[in-house]
């Protein structure tokens, strides 16, 4: 099954346990360290090397090259701001930066063992040095400056060097949690039970990430590990461990086995974060947002397992299971801190937030005077039930079918005209993206795939219908990635409708496949799971021949968004795929798009945002986002932080609906940004002769 990978929501909520509460056992912590690779790592390393020099896009060799940057990114991953190892430690790992992909390909990955586990000793050693910094009164008079450019940052070279580092990131750590207590948002979540000290919370901070550290398991070390091979190749080819296999199928069928909640760790405690609607939890009735989770029990007398400062993904496997089964949480509560029992009999719970949504509003005015009807459609993610397509289940889950549903209400409605929403959306799967976009055109292409040989196929609408055929606006973000960009930029060749919003998409044009290691080993029914390898094995290009890598899909019209100026396109990631071209397919153009309309309606939209307050306090947003972002230090002077850190929060909308989009990806408010997408569609409709589908 071929799809375009979810990288920027995936980048942008981690920490959250996304899919909430899932499906196996009881699983163990592991307290003794990592002493040497699990059995089927050497395998998996073989088949993986073997897959990539096979199957990748780019067909680059084993080289030291490769080797460098797995090296990098491996290191990287573990000690992202270098406050762990110490450039002795560096210089001894770097004698190895030429041959590490060559050790992969020949199925040794003991280089991982000893780099994790000088680690581990450096992590222990820094927990001594957090506790005696806490035992210290801080001078927060001092003009001082942390550095928080991971690029500007150097792995220290003496113990003492290593100690001012963390004695300024402690009086960071302080200020933080001064200011936040200053704002009243100080987080009662992680630690409902008392009130402790700052000096009290970062020190459970610091032990806790220690002891969960410890915890990591050889299935995650190997992930990490070969992690940072394949994305030496591309940012998007990734080692997937047979748990992250897991949560990636639930993802894309949007419906799992649990209790229904999504769960956080924060300060060692595994906080719940969300309930989902129509959840067990929810019917349930008694577990709570902000309810501490303390220990795990399965059944009505399986014995409480202590989860306090157990990693995340443990305490999500011990929640998650069959349904019809229980499970015990006990918990504390903000308002009940007495340890108490929740009993939730588990259920198969649908991921509604991830699924299509249709809203009808009224807008603008028509020219006898009424309000148009503006349908949106907020989208996010392309999905697919691949288990129950490949097993011919006829009602498996699928974008297309749920955005074809919508659209028939909205006609049965009389809605003047359909709002697209993609804001968050990361991609998916690609045949629902041509399938999607196929609603909106008669046929033609809709985007054309290259492959390592440089063979370029087109693939077509397929189908001769169309479902909606009226005006069409597509809102977009940076967040936009992949199969958004699929549609967008077959909508904007083929002059179908409008693109709005930042002034361009994500800029993820490869394709990924999954390849099964399990299958490709074995060959036989039923093959043990090591796991899956999502490989760049093509590139897409649009009708008209660009492909979208790196230049994303420029928006007709730009409205005023900090999300544009966020490093979070391809071009921010390390080893993206440069921009490329093909010849352009043959096809028929609409004429509801043409450039005189869309430099009208761009001066109409500019003209409103100018006179708008809601836009110009986002325009104030953005010069205070770019003048902090080109800094490369933060002052731990007390009273320059505070006074800085108020005037960053003095107008903050724009922050708060980025995060409430990230919170809540397919709700559909009404608010000033949506208003001027519909007052740029009002104005479409307006001043042109496109009519709406029968």
């Amino acid at each position: 099954m071929t799809f375009l990978s979810r990288s920027v929501l995936r980048r942008r909520t981690a920490g959250l346990a996304a899919f909430c509460l899932l499906l196996s056992a009881c699983v163990s912590v592991q307290a003794a360290r990592l002493t040497k690779p699990g059995p089927n790592d050497h395998y998996v390393a073989l088949e993986v090397a073997s897959l990539l020099q096979k199957h990748h896009l780019l067909r680059h060799p084993l080289d030291t090259e490769m080797s460098e940057r797995c090296l990098k990114t491996f290191l990287q991953t573990l000690d992202p701001m270098k406050m762990y190892f110490y450039q002795s430690d560096y210089d001894e790992f770097a004698k190895s930066k030429d041959d590490l992909a060559k050790l992969i390909q020949n199925g040794d990955v003991t280089f991982a063992y000893t780099v994790f586990n000088r680690f581990l000793d450096r992590i222990d050693e820094r927990v001594k040095m957090v506790d005696k910094i806490l035992a210290t009164k801080q001078d927060f008079t001092l003009d001082e400056d942390l550095i928080v450019d991971k690029n500007a940052a150097t792995y220290p070279k003496t113990e003492q060097e290593a100690y001012d580092r963390w004695r300024k990131r402690i009086k960071y750590d302080l200020l933080l949690l001064k200011a936040e207590k200053a704002d009243g948002k100080a987080d009662k979540s992680a630690d409902p039970a008392d009130d402790k000290t700052p000096e009290q919370r970062l020190t459970q901070r610091y032990h806790s990430f220690a002891k969960r550290t410890g915890q990591t398991d050889s299935e995650e070390l190997l992930e990490m590990y070969l992690t940072g091979l394949t994305t030496a190749f591309d940012p998007h080819t990734t080692y997937m461990s047979p748990s992250s296999v897991e949560n990636f199928e639930i993802m894309m069928q949007l419906k799992l086995e649990g209790i229904g909640a999504s769960l956080q760790s924060i300060d060692g405690y595994t906080v719940v974060k969300k309930i989902i609607p129509g959840g067990a939890a929810e019917k349930e009735g008694h577990l709570k947002l902000d309810d501490k989770i303390i220990a795990v029990a399965q059944g009505e007398t399986g014995e409480l397992v202590d989860v306090v400062d157990m990693k995340l993904n443990d305490v999500v496997k011990m929640v998650r299971g069959e349904r019809g089964t229980i499970v015990r949480l006990q918990v504390t509560s903000l308002k009940d801190p007495t340890p108490h029992i929740v009993k939730i009999t588990r259920e198969e719970i649908e991921l509604k937030d991830s699924e299509a949504r249709g809203k009808i509003f009224e807008a603008g005015r028509r020219s006898d005077g009424k309000p148009y009807r503006m349908g949106v459609i907020n989208l996010p993610s392309f999905y697919m039930d691949m288990e129950g397509a490949r097993h011919g289940l006829p009602e498996y889950k699928s974008t297309t079918r749920d955005v074809r549903r919508i659209l028939a209400e909205f006609k049965r409605e009389n809605v003047d005209a359909v709002v697209m929403d993609l804001r968050t959306n990361g991609g998916g799967s690609l045949s629902e993206a041509i399938s999607l976009t196929g609603l909106f055109l008669k046929d033609g292409p809709v985007v054309q795939v290259k492959d390592s040989d440089s063979r370029v196929q087109a693939y077509p609408d397929p189908d001769g219908d169309i479902d909606w055929g009226g005006p069409l606006v597509v809102v977009i973000s940076k967040f936009s990635a992949s199969a958004s960009e699929i549609f967008a930029g077959a909508i904007q060749d083929y002059n179908r409708g409008l693109i709005v919003g930042d002034k361009s998409t994500h800029g993820k044009g490869t394709v990924q496949s999954l390849l099964n290691l399990g299958e490709q080993l074995f060959r036989v029914p039923n093959p043990p799971k090591m796991g899956e390898l999502k490989i760049t094995m093509q590139q897409f290009y649009r009708p008209g021949g660009d492909s979208t890598q790196l230049r994303g899909v420029v928006s007709d019209i730009e409205l005023p968004a900090l999300s544009t100026h966020l490093d979070v396109g391809e071009a921010d990631l390390d080893y993206p795929l440069p921009f490329d071209h093909v010849a352009p397919q043959r096809f028929e153009k609409f004429d509801q798009v043409n450039p005189t309309l869309v430099d009208q309606l761009r001066r109409l939209s500019a003209a409103r945002c100018t006179a708008s307050e809601k836009f110009q306090k986002v325009q104030r947003n953005i010069a205070r986002y770019l003048e902090q972002k080109g800094k490369k230090t933060v002052t731990l002077n007390e009273a320059k932080f505070l006074k800085e850190r108020t005037d960053m929060n003095s107008d903050k909308e724009e922050e708060k609906a980025i995060e409430k989009l990230i919170d809540n990806p397919s709700g559909i408010d009404r608010d000033f940004y949506l208003d001027e997408v519909f007052n740029i569609a009002s104005d479409y409709m307006n001043q042109t002769q496109v009519v709406k589908a029968n």
